[in-house]
């Protein structure tokens, strides 16, 4: 196997991993935003992301520099509640939802009082393609999301919280975790998570690969030091892996297109007040 490696500082992407597009596909977010925010020269994508991958990153870049340029400050001491003309302004742009609802389909930021982003809304930032193969790559899940639905479970598990017929994938999943690397018995003892232990893992792995690469070139945007603080996190537990010869977990890591170390699918579920 091809073991070698592109750097980023103190951190070692292997190009037989998934992770490698992933990180290009987020190198060339940034800087096509970048480009966007500052009127800069276009960017040309790297010959190793395909069409489909570039148009995708096109789109988000695109809905990533209508939010930024849409900024809400509704985080701020000066909302006190005691300026009727401001708390007018804020119900007729945040109603309650016992009173109606009110649709927000434009991009869009929440800034705190210092102006930092908090928060970034973004519609429409997945094309019907992608759409789809995260449907595609959910039916897969099938066999799993249904052995977590338990008649005498908890809510987050109770079948009565499932909603039926709506297609393959109509069983719960509170939380169905695919972990790349989790603490089990000991703080040393990593393993590969239950869920890709199966026949089907490569298969899942590789269809979520693309809506995971999409996720995280979104992270690198907004939130660069989680982003880098994800890909270092993987970089290291290769290593360990390896040192230790733990089961399993090279041969996972090599599809793992994910800067998170997990994924939570929640299908058809419906939760109790709280």
């Amino acid at each position: 196997m091809n073991t070698s490696s592109m750097s980023t500082c103190d951190i070692k992407i292997w190009h037989t991993w998934a992770l490698a597009i992933t990180y290009e596909a987020g190198e060339y977010t940034k800087q096509k935003f970048n480009a966007e925010k500052t009127g800069g020269e276009p960017v040309i994508p790297s010959l190793n992301l395909d069409t489909d991958l570039v148009m995708v990153c096109n789109r988000l870049a695109d809905v990533l520099i209508k939010a930024y340029k849409n900024p809400s400050g509704l985080i701020s001491p000066k909302n006190t509640g005691h300026n009727d003309k401001k708390e007018e302004k804020l119900l007729e742009r945040c109603p309650p939802g016992h009173e109606g609802t009110k649709l927000v389909d434009k991009p869009g930021t929440i800034l705190d009082a210092s102006g930092t982003i908090i928060a970034w809304y973004l519609p429409d930032a997945l094309t019907e393609t992608t759409q789809k193969e995260i449907r595609a790559a959910t039916d897969l899940l099938g066999p799993s999301l249904e052995k977590s639905v338990k008649a005498d479970g908890n809510w987050q598990y109770n079948p009565r919280m499932v909603q039926t017929g709506l297609g393959k994938c109509w069983v719960n999943s509170q939380m169905h975790q695919f972990i790349s690397s989790m603490v089990s018995t000991g703080p040393q003892d990593l393993e590969v998570s239950a869920s890709l232990k199966g026949p089907s893992s490569e298969n899942i792995l590789k269809a979520i690969a693309r809506p995971a690469a999409i996720a995280s070139a979104a992270l690198r945007v907004m939130h660069p030091q989680q982003y880098f603080a994800g890909l270092r996190a993987l970089s290291h537990l290769r290593d360990k892996a390896l040192s230790k010869e733990l089961p399993q977990m090279p041969e996972t890591l090599q599809y793992w297109a994910s800067m998170f170390n997990s994924l939570s699918i929640i299908s058809n579920w419906e939760t109790p007040n709280h």
